[in-house]
């Protein structure tokens, strides 16, 4: 399950990387490339359709082949093969097809997986410079990893599973300073893993099973964006590998590891998935493990875990799959594994537990295995602590004084401190429940866009505030600075000591949690920065004294100045309505929220219950979400009930099915609104006004623009206007399964944006930067609820 969890990441890294660009022509130069590229590879399957002739940039992308450009030059080129069948030449030569490889300069994805392709890898593939995902997979490469690798340095993902590398990891890996993705799973390399690896502080995938790598790991605990280490049967070890308490999946399967597990595991809150099976792992098994708050997969098997279990030991209810065979635990079974047994999976044979399951030993063998290993039974540690503690008692008397004077000095600091603790307040402010999260957007372990790279520039990073500090910007929270409330909380404006201002949501705690409950939530709201969302600045928790329970949460956020895109389209403004050009700019714009909240972490948030009101703009016309499903709002203030008192059962059913095609089919009425300016209210008029678009499709120009808002229907081109209802016919299709995607909807508003600034009879022309610029093809390609 952990490589599930690996190669489901991967996929949806991929699944990003595809974003398809338009071009008008190729270099003619690269295109005798591709078909020379053709011939090295044996004129494989999947090129088939190559030749002299081939439109490369504007054919449809294929599982097995896709070829992206951008301004006549290939950007992306994945061509999958299969291994087995795609044989290459003899005379095949690595050398000769990286050089020709290398006359594709600005490529910046290169997937060549399962092709046949031999020989070892040559330093000139540095000169691929501009390279952010590199995919040789499943080939047979050999030698060590090139060294020119490493000059790679804007190298995001490096992928070399599946081939016959062998040597040590170059030591210099420290300089590919953005990788997240690094997968070496099914390779020959041996060696030491280097120092440099606990300075990838990007990096979010570790995968590294099935090779010969050897000794201890090094030190991860600063990798905070870490989610997956895979290190299966290698010879690691003895410790445990020190790690970071974010990560999800942790495989340590058939190593060398000796020592138990660390404490430290415990805070672990979001592992999923815990594989130490097939190791030499001694001492107690830590029972915490059975019900830590994410885990879902524990493998203990094969080691020398000892220990009485508890028929009332606790678990997490989500847990699918336990094995604790072949270890030395006794005592019983814990019910809360046996129960709910159709949806899990249990194993705990050659134990010496208490069941009438044959392949259980005597509680005499796990004993005597157990002190074979140095490790002493209960009982006997407790006789062995009493013989120390008489030798103490009768050989050190003079330190048995020192002792009790000294605890007798610490009891009267405990009691003069209970004396003033009960001075106190009755709140406290808990500042420190969290030193700030500087981790970057999409801990998913997927691949990072440039663009979205980009989406948070300018805001500070994320941090705790003080209470002093809000009551300081609020003015203690005077009525002046009051927004509005809602189901999810007060709403106050903000102005900071800078002199920024913030807009600070103050939840009450319905009921008592610790700061602990909340971290995984804050964590991921940390994590929702994108240019077009309401982003989260930080937070600030106020806790009761007399259990350190939270009564209340402030979520700072930006603050966005300049109004609801509604009332920039529907409503009567002293100013000028948005033209055409804005309003695809703002469609295009909350189609990227939507898109970074549905794929840009894992897992994604969806159904999101969007709405024109929820779209804010700032003081650029930059259209950004601030009404999302933050998990918090939903578990703690009850925000799922809001939107769902007057849903059917089968509505709710559907929802849970296609989750992220509800927001798809929010996003038609948005669009909707921005295409006929019209304030709809009800699920009538949108069911009216979608039919009046279906009909216009097939019809003349001179309808469609009798259906489009008045104000601009002088200024907007026929092409991008029927690219517009198309799209927004799609996402209102009745079946969710039938609505596009967010990326087709993407690539649809971009193409209507370049068909607009290419026509010339719109008055209106911004400079650039802003949202009315012109809209070129990317290279690459919260709100918060006033109400």
């Amino acid at each position: 399950m952990g490589k599930e969890v690996g190669h489901a990441a991967l996929v949806l890294f991929f699944a990003l990387s595809v974003l398809v660009g338009h071009s008008e022509k190729l270099q003619s130069s690269q295109a005798q490339t591709l078909l020379r590229i053709q011939q090295f590879l044996n004129f494989p399957v999947s090129l088939n359709g190559w030749k002299n002739d081939t439109d490369f940039c504007n054919s449809e992308p294929r599982s097995t082949l896709t070829v992206v450009c951008y301004e006549e030059s290939i950007t992306q080129l994945h061509i999958i093969g299969e291994k087995e069948t795609n044989k290459l030449s003899k005379n095949f030569s690595i050398d000769s097809f990286v050089t020709t490889l290398v006359k594709l300069p600005n490529l910046k994805v290169l997937r060549l997986v399962s092709l046949g392709l031999w020989g070892a890898l040559p330093d000139k593939l540095s000169r691929l410079s501009s390279l952010e995902i590199l995919d040789i997979s499943s080939n047979f490469f050999y030698g060590t990893i090139p060294r020119g690798i490493l000059s790679l340095t804007g190298l995001q993902a490096l992928i070399l599973d599946g081939n016959m590398f062998n040597g040590r990891f170059p030591d210099e890996l420290g300089s590919l300073s953005v990788l997240t993705v690094l997968s070496m799973r099914n390779n020959s390399c041996s060696g030491s893993l280097p120092d440099s690896l606990g300075s990838l502080e990007n990096l979010r995938i570790l995968a590294l099973s099935n090779n010969n790598f050897s000794g201890e790991v090094p030190d991860l605990r600063k990798l905070e964006n870490l989610q997956v280490l895979d290190l299966e049967n290698n010879s690691l070890g003895p410790q445990f590998p020190p790690v970071n308490k974010k990560i999800v999946s942790l495989v340590l399967r058939k190593n060398k590891f000796t020592y138990g597990i660390p404490d430290e595991v415990k805070s672990f809150y979001q592992l999923d998935h815990l594989d130490v099976s097939s190791n030499k792992f001694v001492g107690p098994f830590p029972s915490y493990l059975l019900s830590m708050p994410s885990i879902t997969y524990l493998d203990i098997s094969a080691n020398r875990f000892t220990g009485m279990l508890f028929e009332d030991v606790s678990c997490n209810t989500e847990l699918k799959f336990v094995n604790l065979s072949a270890n030395l635990l006794t005592g019983r079974v814990p019910s809360c594994l046996l129960s709910n047994s159709r949806n899990r999976i249990f194993q705990y044979a050659a134990n010496c537990l208490a069941t009438k399951d044959v392949t259980q030993q005597p509680n005499s063998y796990c004993q005597n295995q157990a002190l074979a290993v140095g490790i002493l039974p209960h009982h006997r540690r407790q006789k062995e602590a009493s013989k120390i503690i008489l030798a103490l008692s009768i050989s050190g008397s003079t330190i048995g004084a020192v002792l009790l004077l000294a605890l007798a000095f610490v009891l009267a600091r405990k009691f003069l401190a209970k004396n003033e603790a009960q001075k106190l307040p009755v709140r406290i402010i808990e500042e420190n429940a969290s030193t700030g999260y500087t981790s970057k957007i999409l801990s998913d372990a997927r691949y990072i866009t440039q663009a979205m790279k980009l989406g948070a520039i300018g805001l500070p990073a994320y941090r705790t505030f003080s209470l002093e500090e809000l009551e300081e910007a609020t003015n203690n929270f005077d009525t002046s600075s009051f927004i509005g409330e809602g189901s999810c909380g007060q709403m106050y404006r903000g102005q900071m000591t800078d002199g920024t201002y913030v807009a600070i949501r103050c939840l009450k705690m319905k009921r008592r949690h610790s700061t602990q409950d909340f971290l995984h939530h804050i964590e991921l709201i940390s994590k929702l920065r994108h240019q077009h969302l309401v982003s989260a600045l930080g937070h600030c928790f106020e806790c009761y004294l007399d259990d350190s329970s939270v009564s209340r949460i402030f979520l700072v956020f930006e603050y966005v100045p300049n109004g609801t895109l509604r009332s920039w389209i529907s409503d009567r403004r002293a100013g000028s309505k948005l033209n055409w050009t804005q309003r695809i700019a703002a469609a295009i714009g909350v189609a990227k929220g939507i898109q970074f909240l549905h794929t840009g972490i894992v897992p994604g948030i969806f159904p999101n219950y969007l709405k024109i009101t929820d779209i804010l703009l700032d003081q650029n016309l930059v259209a950004k979400v601030s009404s999302y499903n933050l998990p918090l709002l939903a578990e703690h203030m009850g925000k799922d009930d809001v939107h769902s008192s007057n849903t059917s059962t089968q509505l709710k059913n559907l929802r849970v099915m296609h989750q992220e095609k509800f927001d798809i089919y929010d996003f038609g009425i948005i669009l909707l609104k921005i295409i006929s300016g019209r304030p709809i209210i009800s699920e009538r008029e949108v069911v009216v006004l979608k039919d009046q678009l279906q009909a216009v499709i097939t019809a003349d120009d001179a309808s469609r623009k009798r259906v489009v808002d008045p104000a601009v229907s002088d200024a907007c081109s026929d092409e991008s206007l029927k690219t517009m209802i198309e799209i927004c016919c799609k996402c209102l299709l009745q079946n969710p399964a039938d609505r596009p995607s967010v990326e087709d909807i993407l690539w649809n508003l971009q193409f209507a944006a370049q068909v607009q600034d290419g026509w010339r009879g719109e008055s209106f022309h911004s400079s650039d930067g802003s949202p009315v610029s012109s809209f070129k093809p990317p290279h690459q390609r919260l709100t918060i609820p006033w109400h």
